[in-house]
C-alpha cells in the first residue's frame, strides 16, 4: 500500500512537472509570437506617425496634417496600452491554424495583427463603458488620456487593421479578399451584439432570473468568441481551406474564446494575481456582471440567497465584505467548479471535431497545448 501510494505520488509529480514544462513552452511561444506580431501591428499603428507612414501612403491626406496631434491622441495612448502586455494569443491562434492546415503563416502575418488590434480596442471601450479603474495593473486609458481620446482611439482600432487587406491585395485572389471582408463585417457586428447584451445585463435591463445558460453562452460567443473565430476563419480562408473545414475550425476557435471568458470569470473571483491587475477579487461583482457562475448559483441557491445575490449585484458595491459574501454563495453550490467543467467540455467537444481534419503535425500539437494552457491558466 505504501509502495502504491509512493508510485502514485511520483506519477503526480511527473504529471505536474510535465504540465509546468508545457506551460513554460507555451508562455515562451506566446512571447516569441508577441514580438513578431507587434512588429506587424507597428506597420499600421506606428509608435510615431510620420508623413510616410503606411496609413498615409494607402490613404493620402488631401492637405497638411498635424502629426503631433495624431501622435498625442492615437500613437501615444495606443502604445501605452499595448506595452502593458497581453498574451497575444489570438494572433498566435491565427498562425497555428495556418500552419496546422498546411499553410505558410509568414505570408499572412499582417492579417494576424487584425484581431489583436481590435481586441485591445474593445478593452479600451469596455473600460469606459464599465467605469473601470485598472487594466493590466495600470489606470485605464480613459483615466490617463481622457474619455474623448479613449473612445476615438477604440474606434480607429476597429478599422485601421483592415488596411491589411488593401496592403496585401496583390497576394489574394478576389474570392479570398471578399471572404476576409465578409468575415470582418460579420464578426464586428457580432462583437457589438455581445457587448450590448453584456451591458444590458449588468445595467439591470433584463431580469437576472430569466437569463439562461444558453443565453450566456451565446453572449460569450458574440463577445469573446468573435475575435478568436475571426482569427481562425481568416487563417483558414487564406490557406484555401474548404467551407466544411472553415466551419469546424471556426466553431473550435469560438469555443476557445468562450472558455477563455469563463476562465476570466473564475480568475476574477479566485485568481489572486489576476484580480490584482483589475483592482481586487470580485470586480465583476462590483460591475454587476452576469456570468455562468452567477447563473448556476441562482439555479441552486435558496430563495433568500437568490435575493441577497441579486441585491448585491445590483448595488455595484465596492464593499469587500459583500463581495466575499457572494463568493461564498458561489463556493457553497460549486458554481465555480461547474463553470470550469463547462469550459473544458466546450473545448473538448469542438477539438474532437477538429482533430479529425488536421494532419498530425507539430503545429497541431502546439495548437492543442495552447488551448490547454488558455483554459487552465492562473493569470
Amino acid at each position: 500500500m505504501v509502495t502504491d501510494k509512493r508510485i502514485r505520488f511520483e506519477e503526480l509529480c511527473e504529471e505536474r512537472d510535465f504540465k509546468m514544462s508545457i506551460n513554460m513552452n507555451i508562455e515562451l511561444l506566446l512571447k516569441q509570437k508577441s514580438r513578431i506580431v507587434d512588429l506587424y501591428i507597428e506597420k499600421y499603428v506606428p509608435r510615431e506617425f510620420k508623413e510616410d507612414s503606411l496609413v498615409f501612403r494607402i490613404n493620402p491626406p488631401s492637405g497638411s496634417i498635424d502629426l503631433k496631434a495624431i501622435n498625442e491622441a492615437i500613437a501615444k495612448p495606443f502604445w501605452d496600452f499595448m506595452d502593458r502586455g497581453g498574451k497575444r494569443w489570438r494572433p498566435t491562434l491565427f498562425i497555428l491554424v495556418c500552419e496546422a492546415l498546411g499553410g505558410d503563416s509568414e505570408k499572412f502575418l499582417d492579417f494576424a495583427a487584425i484581431p489583436e488590434i481590435i481586441h485591445n480596442g474593445t478593452l479600451i471601450a469596455d473600460d469606459v463603458e464599465d467605469s473601470s479603474k485598472l487594466r493590466r495593473g495600470k489606470p485605464c486609458t480613459y483615466q490617463i488620456f481622457g474619455v474623448d481620446v479613449a473612445i476615438n482611439l477604440s474606434n480607429i482600432m476597429y478599422f485601421i487593421p483592415m488596411l491589411a487587406l488593401t496592403e496585401n491585395s496583390r497576394n489574394l485572389n478576389s474570392e479570398q479578399a471578399n471572404r476576409i471582408y465578409e468575415i470582418y463585417v460579420q464578426e464586428m457586428v457580432n462583437i457589438s451584439f455581445g457587448q450590448a447584451i453584456d451591458i444590458a445585463w449588468h445595467k439591470g435591463l433584463s431580469s437576472i432570473n430569466e437569463i439562461s445558460e444558453a443565453q450566456y453562452l451565446q453572449m460569450c460567443s458574440y463577445k469573446t468568441g468573435t475575435l478568436s473565430r475571426m482569427a481562425a476563419k481568416m487563417a483558414s480562408v487564406l490557406v484555401n481551406a474548404n467551407e466544411d473545414v472553415i466551419a469546424k475550425i471556426a466553431k473550435f476557435a469560438e469555443s476557445i474564446g468562450v472558455a477563455f471568458q469563463i476562465q476570466d470569470d473564475i480568475l476574477d473571483l479566485v485568481g489572486e494575481e489576476f484580480a490584482k491587475g483589475k483592482g481586487g477579487a470580485g470586480m465583476d461583482i462590483t460591475e454587476g456582471k452576469i456570468t455562468l457562475i452567477v447563473i448556476h448559483a441562482l439555479q441552486k441557491a435558496t430563495t433568500e440567497e437568490k435575493k441577497e445575490l441579486i441585491k448585491i449585484l445590483r448595488q455595484h458595491t465596492t464593499d469587500e465584505t459583500l463581495r466575499k459574501k457572494v463568493i461564498q454563495i458561489f463556493k457553497k453550490y460549486g458554481s465555480i467548479e461547474y463553470a470550469k467543467k463547462q469550459a473544458i467540455s466546450l473545448v473538448r467537444e469542438s477539438w474532437n471535431e477538429v482533430e479529425k481534419i488536421l494532419a498530425p503535425t507539430s503545429a497541431k500539437d502546439t495548437l492543442k497545448a495552447l488551448v490547454d494552457y488558455l483554459i487552465n491558466r492562473n493569470i
